[in-house]
């Protein structure tokens, strides 16, 4: 390199197709020792196949991976990793069924001398990368009783157990509270003191500036500019990646909110069987008026997703206490089926594992909660099906090429989607969204912004749980904050700052300390 820097990776006229689709177009980009190297650009510009080239999981594409000087061409992630590089990809690849040590350690074991599996080494080794993470589990824990966010940070501890000096990160902090962002900058800092070069994918432009040094643009396969991250503006950045000037951001509050639509009074459920690593409400207030967006903050474990399944009807059974009135009359949907039939939706936080059957088409997906709206005689017509999907599919801006596709070749902003569009095809009078913009392109994310702005106005409510604080403040009106299981205290967001959000959340002094380490 021109200014001395040793070059870790070279990635030199890149490209990829997929059928008539280039997803890459002769790319240039390099990693440096001891830089964080941000790589943006909308859902399908790019990024993640660019990225499964330089971690061998791409092999068939044209140009020149340079690792250390030397061409390389990997034949499968093994040989990156023996090169040093390593991949945390947005959507988990864990065995549920697997222990936390097991899964970070999977086809690496650690031996004994008679060749059996050296569980204790293991056990020890797992517990001291956990603590590097500023995460406390058992790591003999099943990883299937873990929360998405311990999920998320599972995945970044079995990361550093390669050693890697490329680290490639996709969306690393979606899932995460803002105390676990902060363990997770420390260690990324860590790693750059110690030489290691990081690519890091993001659609949290407030990130950006604050732990990379360069940014490169993607859009439609190709690059189409290139920043000092420390100088990078949101918008510029928006502007970058979607080719045009982005609107603003959050939706307006135009509508004054309605009749009350949701109460709930000091909710409790004592379910039959514990969940692990769960926390199920322990004494939940709120309420939701038509034309309003309520927010529900809190830390990793303060009960927010399991609020909204409770809502739902998808929490476990077991004794509930306290009440929860919807349209002025008490209820207590047992099963999704029945909050859809009152009025009630709900998005999910995993999308490709609890809202969407991966393998099937965009088609079936869309019209799986309305089946029995359209069916005539038992059946359902076709044509019905098509025309239902197609008309939301369209309203959404929802890209792909026939609904006919499987859904699972969608982009993970698109793929949102189609999750936003089955349940608005139900008609709800209340909308639950847990995290809805997790892993979203800025795009994406604006239209959603609108389309909850759009819901308002047609007097829909909306009970809005997010680890993003800029994203509560920006479209919600209110924000319950849950803590242990419970709400602790209730804020207008028009007098608020994320620094008391966090307060609320976890106390002040913590909060002071979250708020200094920015």
């Amino acid at each position: 390199m021109d200014d001395g820097v040793t070059a870790l990776v070279e990635m030199i006229g890149v490209s990829k197709s997929y059928g008539g689709v280039r997803a890459c177009r002769d790319v240039d980009f390099t990693v440096r020792a001891g830089e964080v190297h941000a790589l943006l650009g909308e859902n399908g510009a790019g990024k993640s196949t660019l990225m499964r080239v330089l971690s061998g999981d791409v092999t068939d594409y044209r140009g020149t991976v340079r690792v250390n000087g030397s061409p390389a061409r990997f034949t499968a992630p093994v040989d990156a990793q023996r090169a040093g590089i390593a991949m945390i990809h947005q959507e988990l690849d864990l065995v549920p069924d697997l222990s936390v040590a097991e899964n970070i350690f999977l086809g690496r074991e650690p031996r004994t001398r008679l060749r059996t599996v050296d569980r204790r080494r293991m056990t020890a080794e797992t517990r001291r990368l956990l603590a590097r993470c500023g995460i406390a589990l058992d790591p003999r824990r099943p990883v299937a009783e873990l929360r998405t966010g311990e999920q998320q940070l599972v995945t970044i501890a079995k990361a550093l157990s390669l050693d890697a000096t490329v680290l490639i990160m996709d969306e690393p902090t979606s899932a995460l509270s803002p105390v676990e962002v902060e363990r997770m900058f420390l260690v990324i800092s860590e790693l750059r003191r110690a030489g290691s070069g990081i690519v890091y994918i993001s659609h949290r432009m407030e990130e950006i500036g604050r732990i990379a040094d360069r940014a490169t643009v993607l859009r439609n396969g190709a690059v189409v500019a290139e920043f000092d991250a420390r100088e990078l503006t949101a918008a510029r950045a928006a502007e970058a990646m979607v080719g045009r000037p982005v609107q603003a951001m959050f939706r307006a509050r135009g509508t004054e909110p309605g009749e009350e639509l949701l109460a709930v009074s000091d909710l409790a459920v004592l379910p039959r069987r514990e969940r692990p690593g769960r926390r199920e409400p322990a004494g939940i207030t709120l309420t939701v008026r038509r034309g309003e967006v309520v927010g529900v903050a809190g830390l990793l474990g303060s009960g927010r997703t399991e609020l909204l399944e409770t809502l739902f009807g998808a929490g476990p059974r077991g004794r509930r206490l306290g009440e929860v009135r919807f349209r002025g009359r008490p209820v207590r949907p047992r099963r999704p089926r029945q909050a859809l039939r009152m009025g009630i939706a709900f998005v999910p936080e995993d999308r490709r594992i609890s809202g969407l059957a991966i393998g099937h088409s965009v088609l079936a997906n869309t019209v799986l909660s309305i089946v029995d709206r359209i069916a005539l005689a038992g059946q359902v017509p076709r044509r019905r099906e098509v025309s239902a999907v197609r008309r939301i599919v369209d309203e959404l801006k929802v890209k792909l090429g026939s609904v006919h596709d499987p859904v699972g070749t969608l982009s993970g902003g698109n793929q949102q989607k189609v999750v936003f569009g089955r349940m608005l095809l139900t008609e709800p009078e209340l909308l639950l969204l847990d995290d809805p913009t997790r892993g979203v392109d800025v795009g994406a994310k604006a239209e959603i912004y609108a389309l909850l702005g759009r819901a308002t106005e047609q007097g829909m409510g909306i009970l809005l749980a997010s680890s993003e604080l800029a994203e509560l403040i920006g479209v919600c009106d209110r924000v319950v904050v849950l803590s242990g299981g419970r709400s602790v205290r209730e804020l207008d967001t028009r007098a608020v700052t994320e620094a008391d959000l966090l307060a609320a959340a976890m106390g002040e002094s913590e909060a002071v300390l979250a708020v200094e380490a920015s």
